[in-house]
């Protein structure tokens, strides 16, 4: 990706996150777009693992659990400021991605895939069966971050879905300007490399092993960070945070807005977001439109919807 392509990227989205607040005819108009960027973010990281590296997770969502429980035991047990409780999950899902990662990456295609699968299912399973710990199914409270008094000091007066709005949509700019530098750098050539052919990656020397546990070891951090957004957003968390049924979602936005694009793969995250809200006008018809529009869209728009739209659009100018 060229640098000017990299500006254009952070400049539209960095544009939409501040444009788009004038025309929200209320709070609750924040709050869904606070949802965006949660969801924007874990998906972004989803594209260096399935868009560049070329490797399946149908358990990713276990790294989301992880840094959303730590945001709500680590207060209480460790003494921890949820913001260090975020980062302290970020580190703890690293460390387990490496673990994780280590074994399973040796496998290909659909035994990667259910293995991955498998992951995420013991994650969920271990948040709903250690009750004493987590709550159980019911979940648990999570602690405030308790910066709003902190901000109103220095004369910044936001309120709760404001706050959040500008936060997420401030830590998703800056994970999509990691995504998009890590695709020009050597490492991202290795994963694009490998994602094409990993005997040919081989072949030019490259530790096919190393670049996809890196990937996958990447793309958990961004999901354990989104998971402690949610979770200080909601201030209440549930195993359901990290089942099957989220893992599956956080795919299917990768791969509908275009799973080899970062802002494709946010918009994914967008539509996938806000169209349940939008087709709720067909009450209980809402799932089997959702599932009739996206089926249309990957019949027509195998690559995902933005970049087909671009290519279209190329052709249109040529």
């Amino acid at each position: 990706m060229r640098p000017s392509n990299k500006v254009v990227t952070l400049v539209i989205l960095a544009a939409i996150i501040l444009i788009a607040p004038i025309f929200f005819p209320s709070s609750y108009y924040f709050r869904v777009g606070s949802l965006i960027f949660v969801n924007g973010l874990a998906v972004a990281g989803l594209v260096i693992l399935l868009g560049y590296a070329g490797q399946i997770s149908l358990g990713h969502a276990g790294f989301v659990g992880i840094g959303a429980y730590a945001c709500a035991l680590a207060p209480v047990h460790l003494g921890l400021h949820p913001a260090l409780a975020a980062i302290l999950g970020a580190f703890l899902s690293a460390v387990i991605a490496f673990l994780v990662g280590r074994p399973i990456l040796r496998l290909k295609g659909y035994y990667l895939a259910v293995a991955s699968l498998g992951f995420g299912i013991l994650v969920s399973m271990v948040l709903s069966n250690e009750a004493q710990l987590t709550g159980g199914p019911d979940g648990m409270p999570v602690p405030e971050l308790g910066l709003r008094a902190g901000l109103k000091t220095i004369g910044i007066d936001l309120s709760n879905t404001e706050f959040w709005y500008a936060l997420s949509g401030l830590v998703l700019v800056v994970g999509a300007w990691l995504a998009l530098n890590l695709y020009d750098s050597s490492t991202g050539r290795a994963l694009r490399a490998l994602h094409g052919s990993e005997v040919a990656a081989r072949t030019v020397g490259i530790d096919v092993a190393h670049y996809k546990l890196q990937a996958f070891i990447i793309s958990a951090v961004y999901a354990s960070v989104s998971g402690s957004l949610l979770a200080l957003q909601n201030k209440f968390v549930t195993p359901d945070i990290a089942g099957f049924l989220h893992s599956i979602e956080m795919v299917t936005m990768a791969v509908l807005g275009g799973a080899g694009s970062v802002l494709g793969a946010i918009l994914g995250a967008a539509i996938l977001t806000t169209l349940p809200q939008v087709l709720t006008v067909f009450q209980e018809y809402e799932q089997l439109m959702l599932g009739l529009i996206m089926m249309l869209v990957m019949i027509f728009m195998r690559e995902g919807l933005l970049p087909a739209i671009a290519r279209r659009l190329r052709g249109r100018g040529e």
